[in-house]
């Protein structure tokens, strides 16, 4: 009777794990036919784009004026622009903001994939919203403090008012390392002069960011902190070989990756070491190679604003862009100059068309760009009204924490 018992007890044992396994089996099928069905999607999505359409993903933009113009209409209607850029002189009060974000959006909604928003909003010095919200305190601050609760609620705040007023993408945090102390363009950005604070700082900033469903973009990857030169109004040369890079100016960025960076800014700098015919904007060794391979980065890249001194004086604007695209950046930054957004526009298109770039290749970068987007449910929805009291609340929970 005992043996028939136990007989018993090891079938019924048996068919139980059988059949745990095979669930736990069809369930795994299920999500990765569901993953796969959400890849198709996106992939379904690219291949009914037009040619037009794509070129435009390609492409981020700014404008002139507190109000629609016709370049900015015909960036949107006539060229498909992915996405479009603010600074200080487009924001001047809650309403005109509100209003003009509206506006891009409804204009875009005719397009078949929704806008970036974009701003360069760090905090300190690098600000577009003051005149609404107030100011935030610098990256210097930031590492100063040393609390790492109080940089990720800096970066929820961050993400949180530009999520108010329409925004979707922040170019922030810097994590470059304010190594050289004759440095004209990061200096305060910084969130510190060594790796471990801005590597500790930035992520937290970053994952603020995040937890306010804001796109972050980690910056000016491969480093710009041991410079001297203003990219804005020249070329900076580094003289530094991989090895040391990955000492001390990667660090930061490899550890953002690492935990989940959904954008990379390229900045305008040559690493004579590295590649010295070509600066990291198009440089294949340090796109391709350094970001793609040796940090395992899948994910959105973006150039500085190609209209800065260090492209402008030395390469012909166009031209430039078709190498940025051939190195692997993804997006090509244009934030000044009607003349020099249609000039890159009209590159892509005659590269494309020539032979220079494949339409796989544009695919590809398409791909990447649109996947971010539905990741992050972007959609050109308008918003009503912004509860400037409770960013004010916000703000003021925040100085509780930064007097603890």
């Amino acid at each position: 009777m005992n043996k028939k018992r136990s007989f018993f007890i090891i079938i019924l044992t048996s068919i139980l794990l059988l059949s745990s396994c095979t669930y736990k089996g069809k369930e795994e099928k299920n999500q990765r036919k569901n993953r796969k069905n959400k890849v198709d999607i996106i992939k379904e999505k690219v291949d009914n784009m037009k040619l037009e359409e794509k070129i435009g993903q390609l492409v981020m933009v700014g404008f002139v004026g507190e109000e629609l113009n016709d370049n900015i209409e015909k960036m949107l209607d006539n060229y498909y622009v992915g996405g479009v850029i603010l600074f200080e002189e487009n924001i001047k009060n809650t309403d005109q903001t509100l209003n003009l974000i509206n506006s891009l959006k409804k204009i875009n909604r005719k397009n078949n994939i929704p806008l970036f928003i974009a701003a360069d909003e760090e905090g300190g010095k690098i600000t577009r919203l003051s005149n609404i919200f107030g100011n935030m305190p610098s990256g210097k601050n930031i590492g100063e403090l040393d609390n790492e609760d109080y940089s990720f609620e800096i970066g929820s705040l961050i993400g949180y008012r530009l999520k108010s007023i329409g925004f979707n993408l922040d170019f922030a945090p810097v994590l470059d390392i304010n190594s050289n102390p004759r440095n004209l363009i990061i200096g305060d950005r910084a969130y510190g002069t060594t790796k471990e604070s801005v590597s500790k700082h930035g992520i937290q900033v970053m994952k603020g960011i995040q937890s306010n469903n804001i796109v972050p973009t980690i910056k000016h990857f491969p480093g710009h902190g041991d410079t001297y030169i203003d990219s804005h109004l020249d070329l900076p040369v580094v003289d530094k070989d991989l090895k040391e890079l990955k000492s001390m100016e990667l660090v930061p960025f490899r550890e953002a990756i690492d935990n989940g960076a959904d954008m990379v800014m390229i900045g305008h700098i040559l690493f004579s070491k590295i590649d010295k015919e070509n600066p990291a904007t198009f440089s294949k060794e340090i796109i391709t190679n350094i970001l793609r391979k040796d940090l395992n980065y899948d994910k959105v890249i973006i150039t500085d604003d190609m209209a800065m001194g260090a492209i402008t004086k030395n390469y012909n604007i166009g031209e430039a862009a078709i190498k940025s695209l051939k190195a692997g950046i993804d997006i090509i930054l244009v934030c000044h100059d009607y003349e020099n957004q249609v000039q890159v526009i009209e590159a892509i298109d005659k590269a494309i068309k020539s032979g220079e770039l494949t339409e796989s290749e544009i695919d590809e970068k398409v791909y990447r760009i649109i996947k971010l987007k539905e990741e992050y449910g972007i959609k050109d929805e308008t918003i009503d009204f912004v509860d400037i009291d409770k960013v004010n609340k916000k703000m003021k929970d925040l100085k509780n924490i930064e007097k603890r």
